[in-house]
C-alpha cells in the first residue's frame, strides 16, 4: 500500500473516543451514552420525581382533608367549647351593643345552617327516653325549651331545633309591625350573666311572620316529596307528613308568641282581643303552641290584662280563633304571666281565667321590674354595671330562679285544685276578687257576672274579625275540674341555667324548663349541656339511693 493509500485509509478509520479512567463506571459522560440511554435515563427520573410529589400530596391532601372534617365537626358540634369561650366573647367585643349583637348572631347562625356549616346535636341522646315528657298529648324528647325573643320573627326556627331543645318559642308578634322603644335598650350586666331590656315588642308583624313561616311549611313539603303549593302545605298542617305542623320534628314542638300593639289600648278590650285574634288568624295554623303574653313589662298597660275580667275575655277570645284555624288540629294555647304578679290572689284570678275560659296552660315568668336583691354577698357592682341597673325595663338573669321555683309551686297547686281553691284560699282579711262571692252571698261565677256587659262588645268584635270573643256562659257556680279532666300545662322561664335548676323546676311542677339569657351568655352549647348536667345529675341521685 502506497503511503497515500495508507494516509486515506487513517483518514477514514472511525476514531474511539478516549473516555478518563477516573470516572466512575456508571458515569459515563454524556457523549458517550446513546440518545437512546439518554431518554430512558430522563423517563426514570421524571417518574420518581413524579411519584414522589403524588406521594407528598397524597399525605398533605390527607392530613387537610382530615384536618377540615375534624374541625368541621368540632365547629359544628354543640359540646365544642369554642362556642361559649370564643363566639360569645368575640361578638360581645365587636359589638357593645346587646341588641346588634344579637342580631349578629342571628345572621349568622342563618347563614350557616343554608351552607350545612351551623351549629348542631351529634348523637341522639335523647332516644334514650331518659328524658322525655307527655305535654299537650306529644312525647318531647326533652324537657328543654327555648324562651321567646331569642328568635322574634321566627327566622331561625328550624336552626334552633338542632341545638337541643324539644320545645322552640318564637316572637312576640303583633299583629301590625312596629318598632318598639327608641334604641339603645338591651344592656349587659356580664358579672351577674344578666341582662336588661325594653325591646318594646318590636315585631315585623304578623302577615310577614306568617309568610314566612308559611315557606318553611312548603320547602319542607317539597323535600318531603309532596309538592311545593298550597295543597302540599295543607297536608303537612293535616299531619300527613307525620310530624307536627309547626316544629315539623318529631318529639318537637314549637310555641308562637303573640301580643297586642303598642298603640291598642288596654282599656279598649275589644281592640284588645281583635289584635290577638287577627294575629293568630295569620300565625295560628304554624304553632303547634300559640302563646298569649300579657306579661311583658315595656308594653304600658299590658300586665293589667292579667287582671281576671279583661284576661277572661281576652283568653276566651283566642280559643275562640283558634277554633277557627283551617287545619285538622288545633294548636294548644297557654298564657304567658309575669313573674312580679306574685300574690295568692292574683295567681288565683289568673288560674280562674285559664279556667273559665279552656287554655290549656299558663308560662310562669318573664322579666322582672324589679332588681335583684342582694346581689351575690359582698360583691360590688362596677361604677359602669351599677349604672346599668337604674335603666329602665325588664330584668332577667340567674337571680330569677328561686322567685321561679316559687311561682311554679304556687301555680302548680292552684291550677291542680281547680277555681274552687280560689274561694277556700282566701283570708278573712282579704277583698274579694272581682266577680268573687265573700261567702255571705251566693256564689256567683266571674263568667256570669261578665255576661251581661260584654255581650255589646263581643259582637262588635265578632263582626269585625269573625270570632265570638264572649266569655263561655254557665248556669252554675265554677267548680273543681271534673275528673279525667286534662291537667292544666306549665312551662317555666326565668334564671335557669344548668342542668340542676331545670330539675328543681320540673320537680316544682313544670313540664318544660326554658331558657333565654343562659343561652345569650353560653352560647350554641347550652342546651347539650344542660341535658347532660340533668343526666349527670340522676346517675348521682341514683347512686346516693344505692
Amino acid at each position: 500500500m502506497t503511503p497515500a493509500a495508507h494516509m486515506r485509509a487513517l483518514r477514514v478509520r472511525p476514531s474511539i473516543p478516549r473516555c478518563r479512567p477516573s470516572l466512575p463506571p456508571f458515569q459515563l459522560p454524556t457523549r458517550c451514552v446513546s440518545n437512546e440511554t439518554k431518554v430512558a435515563a430522563s423517563e426514570i427520573a421524571t417518574t420518581t420525581r413524579s411519584a414522589g410529589t403524588r406521594t407528598k400530596n397524597l399525605i398533605y391532601g390527607t392530613l387537610l382533608t382530615l384536618g377540615l372534617s375534624f374541625g368541621y365537626l368540632y365547629v359544628t358540634d354543640t359540646r365544642a367549647s369554642i362556642h361559649e369561650w370564643l363566639i360569645v366573647p368575640a361578638l360581645r367585643q365587636i359589638y357593645p351593643d346587646g341588641e346588634d349583637a344579637h342580631h349578629a348572631g342571628t345572621r349568622m347562625l342563618k347563614a350557616l345552617h343554608s351552607f350545612g356549616m351551623n351549629p348542631r346535636e351529634r348523637g341522639n341522646d335523647d332516644a334514650a327516653g331518659d328524658l322525655a315528657v307527655e305535654v299537650f298529648g306529644h312525647t318531647l324528647a326533652n324537657p328543654i325549651g327555648t324562651s321567646a325573643g331569642i328568635d322574634k320573627g321566627a327566622e331561625v326556627p328550624t336552626p334552633l331545633f338542632e341545638l337541643g331543645p324539644a320545645i322552640v318559642e318564637v316572637g312576640a308578634i303583633t299583629l301590625l309591625p312596629q318598632e318598639g322603644n327608641p334604641k339603645p335598650r338591651v344592656f349587659r350586666i356580664p358579672s351577674q350573666n344578666a341582662l336588661i331590656n325594653r325591646y318594646g315588642f318590636n315585631s315585623e308583624g304578623a302577615e310577614l311572620v306568617a309568610t314566612r313561616l308559611r315557606q318553611r311549611v312548603r320547602q319542607f313539603a317539597y323535600h318531603a316529596g309532596m309538592g311545593m303549593d298550597e295543597e302540599a302545605e295543607q297536608k303537612v298542617l293535616n299531619g300527613e307528613a307525620g310530624v307536627p305542623p309547626g316544629s315539623l320534628k318529631s318529639g318537637r314542638l314549637m310555641a308562637v308568641q303573640v301580643a297586642k300593639n303598642k298603640t291598642t289600648s288596654e282599656s279598649d278590650i275589644d281592640a284588645v282581643v281583635r289584635d290577638y285574634a287577627t294575629a293568630v288568624g295569620h300565625v295560628g295554623k304554624y304553632a303547634d303552641i300559640l302563646v298569649v303574653n300579657v306579661s311583658s313589662p315595656n308594653t304600658p298597660g299590658l300586665r293589667t290584662l292579667q287582671n281576671v275580667e279583661p284576661l277572661t275575655r281576652l283568653l276566651t277570645g283566642v280559643v275562640q280563633a283558634v277554633k277557627k284555624i283551617d287545619r285538622k288540629t288545633k294548636p294548644a294555647i297557654m298564657v304567658k304571666v309575669s313573674p312580679d304578679e306574685d300574690s295568692e290572689e292574683q295567681v288565683a284570678g289568673i288560674c280562674e281565667a285559664v279556667w273559665d275560659s279552656g287554655v290549656d296552660g299558663v308560662i310562669v315568668g318573664n322579666t322582672t321590674k324589679k332588681r335583684p336583691d342582694p346581689l351575690p354577698k359582698g360583691y360590688l357592682l362596677s361604677a359602669s354595671e351599677s349604672k346599668i341597673l337604674l335603666e329602665q325595663g325588664g330584668y332577667s338573669g340567674p337571680q330569677l330562679f328561686e322567685r321561679t321555683v316559687a311561682l311554679v309551686s304556687k301555680y302548680r297547686t292552684a291550677l291542680d285544685e281547680g277555681p274552687k281553691s280560689i274561694k277556700a284560699d282566701q283570708s278573712s282579711d282579704q277583698k274579694p276578687l272581682a266577680g268573687h262571692s265573700t261567702g255571705d252571698e251566693p256564689s256567683t261565677s266571674i263568667l256570669e257576672k261578665m255576661e251581661s256587659s260584654s255581650s255589646e262588645v263581643s259582637s262588635k268584635i265578632k263582626s269585625v274579625v269573625g270570632v265570638d270573643a264572649s266569655p263561655a256562659t254557665s248556669s252554675k257556680p265554677v267548680t273543681a275540674p271534673a275528673a279525667g279532666a286534662p291537667r292544666k300545662v306549665i312551662f317555666a322561664t326565668g334564671g335557669i341555667t344548668n342542668g340542676r335548676q331545670a330539675r328543681e323546676v320540673l320537680n316544682a311542677g313544670a313540664s318544660v324548663a326554658q331558657v333565654y339569657t343562659a343561652m345569650i351568655y353560653s352560647g350554641a352549647g347550652t342546651i347539650s349541656r344542660i341535658k347532660q348536667e340533668m343526666r349527670d345529675e340522676a346517675k348521682k341521685q341514683a347512686v346516693t339511693t344505692e
